[in-house]
């Protein structure tokens, strides 16, 4: 039975779930793609027993699903070094940015006074 209050989904949870499962099936995916390679590969193989293509194939897949870890961690990697790098860049441009506006706008109010000290000594 319920309380009488509904709840929506929390706040930062469902985004978690959703990469959490994209991931899962994206294993998922590459395990049976695995599987597929190592089915062929056994294939080619027809003098092998069964217990040899079961062991080929074990092997196999946890080679196979052993180099996709590393080359995902090693994208993930690179891409936190990309974003690292990327985020320098943009303060270091914010930074110089703001500090060419300030001089333009300190050169503006230099330019400001001094016409309008140069119109009061006219206007004498």
């Amino acid at each position: 039975m319920t309380d009488g209050h509904l709840h929506g989904p929390v706040p930062g949870v469902a985004p978690g779930i959703a990469a959490e499962a994209e991931g899962f099936l994206l294993a998922r995916e590459h395990q049976q793609d695995a599987h597929r390679e190592a089915q062929a590969l056994c294939d080619a193989l027809p003098w092998l027993t069964t217990a040899q293509a079961e062991e080929l194939t074990r092997h196999y897949v946890a080679h196979r699903l052993r180099l996709s870890r590393q080359m995902f961690e090693a994208t993930l990697r690179r891409a936190d070094e990309l974003g690292r790098e990327y985020e320098a860049r943009y303060l270091r441009l914010r930074r110089d940015l703001l500090r060419r506006q300030g001089v333009w706008a300190s050169c503006l109010l230099v330019c400001t006074a001094v016409a309008s000290g140069a119109l009061c000594t006219v206007a004498r």
